[in-house]
Protein backbone atom coordinates (compact mmCIF):
# COMPACT_ATOMS: atom_id res chain seq x y z
CA UNK A 1 0.00 0.00 0.00
CA UNK A 2 1.42 3.54 -0.84
CA UNK A 3 -0.03 6.97 0.49
CA UNK A 4 0.30 10.08 -0.43
CA UNK A 5 -0.23 13.15 1.96
CA UNK A 6 -0.86 16.03 -0.15
CA UNK A 7 0.64 19.95 1.24
CA UNK A 8 1.63 22.70 -1.09
CA UNK A 9 4.49 23.75 -2.30
CA UNK A 10 4.21 27.11 -0.48
CA UNK A 11 3.85 24.87 3.03
CA UNK A 12 6.75 22.82 2.16
CA UNK A 13 8.16 22.02 6.37
CA UNK A 14 5.27 24.38 7.36
CA UNK A 15 3.00 21.63 8.92
CA UNK A 16 4.40 20.19 12.16
CA UNK A 17 1.44 17.31 11.47
CA UNK A 18 3.43 15.98 8.81
CA UNK A 19 6.42 14.37 10.74
CA UNK A 20 4.32 12.55 13.20
CA UNK A 21 2.00 11.05 10.38
CA UNK A 22 4.98 9.36 8.38
CA UNK A 23 6.24 7.88 11.85
CA UNK A 24 2.79 6.43 12.17
CA UNK A 25 2.90 4.95 8.53
CA UNK A 26 6.09 3.67 8.77
CA UNK A 27 5.10 2.39 12.26
CA UNK A 28 2.25 0.35 10.19
CA UNK A 29 4.30 -0.82 7.49
CA UNK A 30 2.77 1.44 4.65
CA UNK A 31 4.46 3.44 2.74
CA UNK A 32 3.74 7.05 2.76
CA UNK A 33 5.01 10.39 1.17
CA UNK A 34 4.55 13.96 1.32
CA UNK A 35 3.91 15.57 -2.02
CA UNK A 36 2.70 19.19 -3.40
CA UNK A 37 -0.64 19.06 -4.56
CA UNK A 38 0.58 21.93 -6.99
CA UNK A 39 3.76 19.63 -8.25
CA UNK A 40 2.82 19.37 -12.38
CA UNK A 41 5.13 16.30 -11.83
CA UNK A 42 3.66 13.99 -9.51
CA UNK A 43 1.91 10.87 -10.65
CA UNK A 44 -1.24 10.47 -8.20
CA UNK A 45 -2.57 7.37 -9.83
CA UNK A 46 0.52 5.50 -8.20
CA UNK A 47 -0.84 6.17 -5.06
CA UNK A 48 -3.28 3.91 -3.44
CA UNK A 49 -4.78 7.11 -1.75
CA UNK A 50 -3.99 10.80 -1.47
CA UNK A 51 -4.50 12.16 1.74
CA UNK A 52 -5.27 15.99 1.74
CA UNK A 53 -3.25 17.22 4.51
CA UNK A 54 -1.28 21.10 4.36
CA UNK A 55 -2.48 22.41 1.07
CA UNK A 56 -3.44 25.42 2.91
CA UNK A 57 -2.70 27.83 -0.17
CA UNK A 58 -5.95 26.50 -1.70
CA UNK A 59 -8.17 29.47 -0.88
CA UNK A 60 -6.58 31.53 -3.50
CA UNK A 61 -7.12 29.35 -5.77
CA UNK A 62 -10.20 27.10 -4.98
CA UNK A 63 -11.02 26.28 -8.36
CA UNK A 64 -7.83 25.07 -9.45
CA UNK A 65 -7.58 23.48 -6.66
CA UNK A 66 -10.83 21.41 -6.90
CA UNK A 67 -10.00 20.18 -10.43
CA UNK A 68 -6.98 18.78 -8.90
CA UNK A 69 -9.43 17.17 -6.75
CA UNK A 70 -11.12 16.03 -9.07
CA UNK A 71 -8.14 14.21 -11.23
CA UNK A 72 -6.90 12.66 -8.39
CA UNK A 73 -10.33 11.60 -7.64
CA UNK A 74 -10.61 10.04 -10.95
CA UNK A 75 -7.33 8.44 -10.19
CA UNK A 76 -7.14 7.01 -6.95
CA UNK A 77 -9.03 7.67 -3.92
CA UNK A 78 -9.33 11.21 -2.13
CA UNK A 79 -9.27 11.56 1.62
CA UNK A 80 -11.68 13.65 2.40
CA UNK A 81 -13.66 12.93 -1.01
CA UNK A 82 -14.42 15.42 -3.58
CA UNK A 83 -17.99 16.00 -2.39
CA UNK A 84 -16.88 16.61 1.11
CA UNK A 85 -13.76 19.09 -0.18
CA UNK A 86 -16.14 21.46 -2.25
CA UNK A 87 -18.86 22.07 0.25
CA UNK A 88 -16.88 22.73 3.12
CA UNK A 89 -14.01 24.70 1.51
CA UNK A 90 -16.87 27.80 1.31
CA UNK A 91 -17.89 28.63 4.91
CA UNK A 92 -20.90 28.86 3.19
CA UNK A 93 -21.70 25.80 4.90
CA UNK A 94 -22.24 27.35 7.75
CA UNK A 95 -25.96 28.17 6.73
CA UNK A 96 -26.36 24.39 5.58
CA UNK A 97 -25.50 23.55 9.55
CA UNK A 98 -27.49 25.98 10.94
CA UNK A 99 -30.76 24.95 8.80
CA UNK A 100 -30.01 21.60 10.26
CA UNK A 101 -30.61 22.58 13.84
CA UNK A 102 -26.54 23.19 14.47
CA UNK A 103 -25.90 26.11 16.74
CA UNK A 104 -23.35 28.27 15.39
CA UNK A 105 -21.71 31.49 15.77
CA UNK A 106 -24.22 34.28 14.09
CA UNK A 107 -22.78 35.26 10.81
CA UNK A 108 -24.49 37.56 7.83
CA UNK A 109 -23.41 36.17 4.36
CA UNK A 110 -22.49 39.57 2.52
CA UNK A 111 -22.65 38.56 -1.11
CA UNK A 112 -22.77 42.35 -2.92
CA UNK A 113 -22.59 45.82 -2.36
CA UNK A 114 -26.24 45.50 -1.40
CA UNK A 115 -25.73 43.68 1.89
CA UNK A 116 -22.54 46.22 3.03
CA UNK A 117 -25.40 48.43 5.22
CA UNK A 118 -25.05 45.36 7.80
CA UNK A 119 -21.74 46.58 9.07
CA UNK A 120 -22.99 50.21 9.83
CA UNK A 121 -25.60 48.00 11.51
CA UNK A 122 -23.38 46.66 14.22
CA UNK A 123 -23.29 47.93 17.84
CA UNK A 124 -20.55 45.99 19.16
CA UNK A 125 -17.35 44.56 17.86
CA UNK A 126 -17.51 42.46 14.80
CA UNK A 127 -15.08 40.20 12.19
CA UNK A 128 -15.11 40.16 8.73
CA UNK A 129 -13.52 37.39 6.69
CA UNK A 130 -13.82 35.68 3.22
CA UNK A 131 -15.96 33.06 2.57
CA UNK A 132 -13.18 31.29 1.00
CA UNK A 133 -10.41 31.31 3.70
CA UNK A 134 -7.67 29.40 6.08
CA UNK A 135 -5.66 30.35 8.61
CA UNK A 136 -7.23 33.27 9.13
CA UNK A 137 -5.95 35.24 6.06
CA UNK A 138 -8.27 38.16 5.68
CA UNK A 139 -10.01 38.07 8.47
CA UNK A 140 -9.96 41.47 10.48
CA UNK A 141 -12.00 42.43 13.97
CA UNK A 142 -13.15 46.12 14.26
CA UNK A 143 -15.69 48.37 15.87
CA UNK A 144 -18.37 49.96 15.44
CA UNK A 145 -16.19 53.50 15.29
CA UNK A 146 -14.06 51.15 12.15
CA UNK A 147 -17.32 51.22 9.94
CA UNK A 148 -16.20 52.91 7.27
CA UNK A 149 -12.74 50.39 7.23
CA UNK A 150 -14.75 47.68 7.49
CA UNK A 151 -16.32 48.93 4.47
CA UNK A 152 -13.35 48.88 2.98
CA UNK A 153 -12.53 45.60 3.70
CA UNK A 154 -15.56 43.79 2.69
CA UNK A 155 -15.49 45.79 -0.64
CA UNK A 156 -12.20 44.40 -1.14
CA UNK A 157 -12.78 40.85 -0.64
CA UNK A 158 -15.81 41.01 -2.68
CA UNK A 159 -14.17 42.72 -5.40
CA UNK A 160 -11.56 39.73 -5.22
CA UNK A 161 -15.05 37.48 -5.99
CA UNK A 162 -15.40 36.39 -2.18
CA UNK A 163 -18.81 36.07 -0.29
CA UNK A 164 -17.98 37.68 3.00
CA UNK A 165 -18.74 36.64 6.60
CA UNK A 166 -20.11 38.87 9.25
CA UNK A 167 -19.67 37.94 12.47
CA UNK A 168 -20.05 39.07 16.32
CA UNK A 169 -16.57 39.39 18.15
CA UNK A 170 -17.22 36.90 21.06
CA UNK A 171 -15.52 38.88 23.86
CA UNK A 172 -15.43 35.46 25.91
CA UNK A 173 -12.86 34.38 23.70
CA UNK A 174 -10.13 36.30 25.20
CA UNK A 175 -10.16 34.39 28.38
CA UNK A 176 -11.28 31.11 27.24
CA UNK A 177 -9.84 31.01 24.04
CA UNK A 178 -11.37 28.74 21.09
CA UNK A 179 -11.62 25.19 21.17
CA UNK A 180 -10.47 22.94 18.31
CA UNK A 181 -11.72 19.13 19.07
CA UNK A 182 -10.69 16.33 16.93
CA UNK A 183 -12.48 13.65 15.40
CA UNK A 184 -10.93 10.50 13.29
CA UNK A 185 -12.81 7.68 11.73
CA UNK A 186 -15.98 9.04 13.67
CA UNK A 187 -14.38 9.15 17.21
CA UNK A 188 -12.96 11.74 19.45
CA UNK A 189 -9.44 11.75 19.83
CA UNK A 190 -8.16 14.92 21.33
CA UNK A 191 -8.33 18.62 21.80
CA UNK A 192 -7.14 21.98 22.03
CA UNK A 193 -7.29 25.43 22.84
CA UNK A 194 -6.35 28.00 20.51
CA UNK A 195 -5.07 31.13 21.96
CA UNK A 196 -7.49 34.78 20.06
CA UNK A 197 -6.31 35.35 17.03
CA UNK A 198 -7.25 38.67 16.14
CA UNK A 199 -5.80 41.73 18.26
CA UNK A 200 -8.18 45.07 18.73
CA UNK A 201 -7.45 47.30 15.94
CA UNK A 202 -4.75 44.73 13.92
CA UNK A 203 -4.64 44.41 10.67
CA UNK A 204 -5.57 41.32 8.36
CA UNK A 205 -3.54 39.35 7.46
CA UNK A 206 -1.90 38.26 3.87
CA UNK A 207 0.30 35.30 5.38
CA UNK A 208 -0.01 31.29 4.39
CA UNK A 209 -1.57 31.30 7.90
CA UNK A 210 -1.33 32.83 11.31
CA UNK A 211 1.13 32.42 14.00
CA UNK A 212 -1.30 31.18 16.88
CA UNK A 213 -1.25 29.77 20.63
CA UNK A 214 -1.52 26.21 20.88
CA UNK A 215 -2.40 23.88 24.04
CA UNK A 216 -3.66 21.27 24.72
CA UNK A 217 -7.42 21.23 26.39
CA UNK A 218 -9.97 19.13 28.07
CA UNK A 219 -12.91 19.30 25.94
CA UNK A 220 -15.88 19.82 28.53
CA UNK A 221 -18.98 18.16 28.14
CA UNK A 222 -20.99 20.80 26.42
CA UNK A 223 -18.16 20.81 23.65
CA UNK A 224 -18.55 17.29 23.32
CA UNK A 225 -22.25 17.59 22.68
CA UNK A 226 -22.15 20.69 20.20
CA UNK A 227 -19.36 18.77 18.39
CA UNK A 228 -21.47 15.74 17.75
CA UNK A 229 -24.19 17.66 16.72
CA UNK A 230 -22.22 18.75 13.90
CA UNK A 231 -20.78 15.91 12.93
CA UNK A 232 -24.28 14.35 12.84
CA UNK A 233 -25.66 17.11 10.50
CA UNK A 234 -22.69 16.21 7.83
CA UNK A 235 -24.22 16.20 4.45
CA UNK A 236 -20.98 13.93 3.41
CA UNK A 237 -18.40 11.73 4.97
CA UNK A 238 -15.25 12.68 5.84
CA UNK A 239 -12.23 10.63 7.82
CA UNK A 240 -11.12 13.19 9.68
CA UNK A 241 -12.26 16.50 10.96
CA UNK A 242 -11.93 19.32 13.03
CA UNK A 243 -14.56 21.31 14.73
CA UNK A 244 -13.81 24.55 16.17
CA UNK A 245 -15.90 25.44 18.85
CA UNK A 246 -16.29 29.26 20.72
CA UNK A 247 -18.32 30.16 23.84
CA UNK A 248 -21.64 31.49 23.63
CA UNK A 249 -24.18 32.56 26.14
CA UNK A 250 -25.71 29.40 26.09
CA UNK A 251 -23.33 27.31 25.55
CA UNK A 252 -21.03 25.86 22.45
CA UNK A 253 -21.17 27.71 18.98
CA UNK A 254 -19.63 26.68 15.68
CA UNK A 255 -16.98 29.10 14.24
CA UNK A 256 -15.88 26.55 11.92
CA UNK A 257 -15.59 23.09 10.46
CA UNK A 258 -12.25 21.54 8.86
CA UNK A 259 -12.36 18.65 6.97
CA UNK A 260 -10.34 20.01 4.04
CA UNK A 261 -6.44 20.80 5.13
CA UNK A 262 -6.80 20.96 8.88
CA UNK A 263 -4.13 20.66 11.34
CA UNK A 264 -4.88 18.45 13.63
CA UNK A 265 -2.48 18.66 16.15
CA UNK A 266 -0.83 15.71 16.24
CA UNK A 267 1.61 16.72 19.42
CA UNK A 268 -1.79 17.03 21.48
CA UNK A 269 -2.26 13.07 21.50
CA UNK A 270 -0.21 10.25 21.98
CA UNK A 271 -2.22 8.03 19.43
CA UNK A 272 -4.05 10.39 16.95
CA UNK A 273 -1.53 9.68 14.16
CA UNK A 274 -1.69 6.29 14.29
CA UNK A 275 -5.51 6.61 14.56
CA UNK A 276 -5.56 8.38 11.35
CA UNK A 277 -3.67 5.87 9.51
CA UNK A 278 -5.67 2.92 11.01
CA UNK A 279 -8.94 4.73 9.82
CA UNK A 280 -7.40 5.31 6.53
CA UNK A 281 -6.23 2.09 5.88
CA UNK A 282 -9.98 0.60 6.98
CA UNK A 283 -11.96 2.09 5.01
CA UNK A 284 -9.54 1.60 1.96
CA UNK A 285 -10.26 -2.09 2.98
CA UNK A 286 -13.62 -1.30 3.74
Amino acid sequence: MRIALATAIAAWEQDADLPPLLEAFARAGIGAEALAWDDPTVSWSRFDAVLLRSTWDYAVRRDAFLDWCGRVEKATRLVNPLETVRWNSDKRYLADLAARGVAIVPTVFIESDRDLPRIAEQSGEFVLKPSVGAGSRHAARFDPTQAAEADRHARRLLAEGYCVLLQPYLEAVDEHGESALVHIGGRYTHAIRKGPLLPRGGTASDLLFAAEDIRPRIATDAEHSAAERVLAALPHPALYARVDLLPGKTGPLLLELELVEPSLFFEGSEDAADALVDALVESLQG
